[in-house]
């Protein structure tokens, strides 16, 4: 059997060589095209994608998968109208190809500069979001990638016709088909054969939980773009702003619990807490949010006692660990130590505090005074995202079309010899 699957593999590998070399011909009207045909496609097929994303749902329900994970998976009207603006805006958006990063001229004569060109082949290997097929495909297609696209089974079905909608805008603009692929197997050794296809596959994302990046990071041979867990703290300064705080909190944990932008522990300088306590703690019990508290927070009502394994910790659900820090040192040395250097935020009304926190982090994303939710490449103005890349190689945070470049240098003279 795994024979028969390194087979496909390859024949996968072959073909996607083959369509990145025509995409990297392409023109920029013709893959906005290919986008904008998919976005068509996806509201003329709607109903297929809801009847398919039923059956995902229905196979989640019956596998005992969490309501965060169920909520990963859904497809609502609303949802899939996302989908399709995010495809839009990714058309619509400049063609990162062949863009101009830097030019200088030497004195020898030498006219140099430094232009984006496409990576090749990307491969991205997800779970259980069906939005990635989409968004995967299309950042690809934009950047003038070739994708292979592993998905979880846990989408499976809706994956299956989302991927049929990129297809669509293919044929529409006369792409090769083979310009995004869908792996046709389930079956583990297909991810396998994907970590050791260094001939035809540039770069891997692996965009799940921990276990996933875990193994490939450990077994792949390929590049990988690393996208760990969202461990995402929000620390509440002495100088924060009460009602700020409680707003942007309840937001950052409760608005969705199961992406990787989601707060996961709550630091509070403990000055703050003397003067004001912790207001938005009654607002997560409140919404339903299990408060994990450490040390004195844990006398507070209604909250759980927080053990040392809550602390770096990806809940993905209604539960959040809280504990008291001394300073914006302390919460510093409490993200060192547990955080994953995906996103983390301040609330603060001080200019120094911030500066400290934001200089001494190298989480990919740092905020001040907003939702860790904003962790997100469609927010950032990219269209989308294939994941937030917390490596320090190549691209950090939101991997949009333009991370998905690389470039080269084009050197120009009038017959300048070296002497």
């Amino acid at each position: 059997m795994d024979e028969q699957v390194k087979e496909v593999m390859r024949g996968i590998g072959r073909r996607a060589v083959d369509a990145a070399a025509t995409l990297a011909q392409a023109g920029s009207e013709r893959k906005q095209a290919a986008l904008t045909a998919a976005s068509e496609s996806i509201a003329a097929r709607a109903d297929e994608i809801f009847a398919a994303n039923g059956k995902d749902l229905a196979a989640g329900r019956e596998k005992g998968l969490s309501a965060a994970l169920l909520d990963r998976l859904q497809l609502t009207p609303e949802r899939l109208t996302g989908i399709r603006d995010s495809l839009k805006a990714i058309a619509g958006m400049a063609d990162p190809v062949g863009d101009v990063i830097a030019e200088w001229t030497r004195p020898n004569g030498l006219r140099i500069k430094r232009v984006r060109t496409p990576l090749g082949v990307v491969g991205i290997i997800y779970e259980s979001r069906p939005n990635v097929t989409i968004d995967a495909g299309a950042l690809c297609l934009k950047s003038g990638n070739a994708a292979i696209l592993r998905g979880g089974s846990d989408s499976w079905h809706s994956s299956s016709v989302l991927h049929g909608c990129l297809l669509d805008g293919l044929q529409s603009a006369e792409l090769p088909a083979a310009s995004i692929q869908r792996v046709p197997t389930n079956d583990r050794a297909a991810v396998g054969e994907m970590l050791r296809m260094t001939e035809f596959i540039d770069v891997l994302v692996p965009r799940g939980g921990k276990g996933l990046v875990a193994r490939i990071q450990a077994e792949a041979r390929v590049p990988v773009f690393a996208h760990l867990e969202g461990i995402c703290h929000v620390y509440v300064d002495t100088a924060a702003d009460v009602e700020k705080a409680r707003r942007v909190i309840l937001n950052a944990k409760t608005r969705r619990t199961g992406i990787c932008g989601a707060a996961e522990c709550l630091l509070i300088d403990q000055s703050f807490y003397a003067r004001h306590g912790a207001p938005f703690l009654q607002d997560l019990m409140q919404a339903g949010v299990e408060v994990r508290a450490a040390g004195e927070l844990s006398a507070i009502e209604g909250t759980k006692p927080a053990s040392d394994a809550d602390f770096g910790k990806e809940f993905l659900d209604m539960i959040i660990a809280v504990r008291l820090v001394d300073g914006v040192d302390g919460a510093i040395a409490h993200i060192r130590r547990y955080g994953s250097q995906h996103t983390d935020a301040i609330m603060t009304e001080s200019d120094a505090a911030a500066d400290r926190f934001f200089r001494s982090l190298n989480s990919s994303i740092l905020m001040r005074n907003t939702s860790t939710q904003f962790a997100d490449g469609g927010e950032f103005g990219m269209g989308a995202e294939i994941g937030i890349a917390t490596g320090k190689i190549h691209a950090r945070g939101p991997v949009g079309a333009a991370q998905l470049t690389s470039f080269k240098y084009l050197v120009e003279a009038d017959g300048a010899v070296r002497p």
